[in-house]
């Protein structure tokens, strides 16, 4: 189908595109990759009478690394984090997701900010960023302000954001050199949705596991932090009984749709047996 019709608006900077969503109504929306917005569109699920497209502003690209963090720009594309050293070297799990999500034609255009920014709870950086103890900085008609992305997902496509703002970049905590990480995502194809997917961040200390953060992907309506179960798996060696109770610990708190993925049952028990890859690797590659 064909979109309906709309202005198209492109700023320079910022201050005009937080100018633009703050001025024009609530039938405008700022343009990033276009992933989930344009299909809405041509289908008619969403009919914005503005578009503001993001893609000259300079201040939203890029990846650098200030003190103990790194910032990424919202515009920065998934291919953009493929190629970053910074990256890689600092915060590797975001280039293992990365990796996952979709294909490279889809790499190419779509945004980090886009990913993270629309509630949507398929997306995989979500959890990510949750998982990172990452922040977003919102900007908008009064300033700007920051926001813990775990205090950002209120809902399904329901978020903290308010009118008028925009999300121009996330903030990083640097996690230690010597820590492990994993992303373990299940899909029925390449460039779907996770069926279930799980991240892990931890650090290790004479064998046993001294911290652990684990988010959930596409298992509620929001994206997950599993506490219970990476409290569980702290101060042990990760042997087969504390897997099986992590896990047991983090489907608790799993609330998936049912849906082609498969029904719900299905989708949390897949949901523990990747809290459980995620870990072993995870360990595994903690120097």
């Amino acid at each position: 189908m064909i979109p309906g019709s709309f202005s198209y608006h492109r700023p320079a900077t910022l201050a005009d595109a937080v100018k633009l969503l703050s001025t024009l109504g609530d039938e405008v929306r700022p343009l990033a990759g276009g992933h989930s917005l344009v299909p809405m569109m041509k289908l008619r699920l969403a009919a914005p009478e503005h578009l503001v497209d993001l893609h000259d502003i300079a201040d939203l690209k890029g990846v650098r690394r200030e003190g103990s963090k790194v910032l990424i720009g919202a515009m920065t594309t998934q291919h953009d984090l493929l190629t970053s050293v910074e990256i890689a070297q600092s915060i590797p799990i975001l280039h293992e997701a990365a990796l996952l999500i979709a294909d490279p034609q889809v790499r190419y255009r779509g945004t980090v900010g886009g990913n993270v920014a629309n509630g949507d709870p398929g997306n995989d950086m979500p959890a990510l960023m949750m998982t990172l103890g990452a922040t977003y900085h919102l900007e908008g008609p009064h300033g700007g302000r920051e926001v813990a992305a775990a205090d950002y997902y209120q809902g399904a496509y329901f978020t903290a954001i308010e009118p008028g703002e925009l999300l121009a970049s996330i903030s990083i905590p640097v996690p230690p050199a010597s820590h492990g990480y994993a992303y373990e995502k299940l899909k029925r194809k390449v460039g779907d949705y996770a069926t279930a997917a799980a991240a892990v961040v931890l650090t290790m200390a004479g064998g046993k596991v001294a911290t652990c953060t684990i988010g959930l992907t596409n298992l509620s309506e929001t994206p997950l932090l599993a506490d219970a179960a990476a409290q569980a798996v702290i101060g042990t060696s990760l042997d087969a009984a504390t897997l099986r109770k992590a896990a047991a610990a983090a489907e608790a708190i799993m609330a998936p749709a049912a849906d082609a993925r498969g029904p719900v049952e299905y989708r949390k028990h897949v949901g523990g047996i990747m809290v459980m890859r995620a870990l072993q690797r995870a360990a595994a590659n903690a120097a």
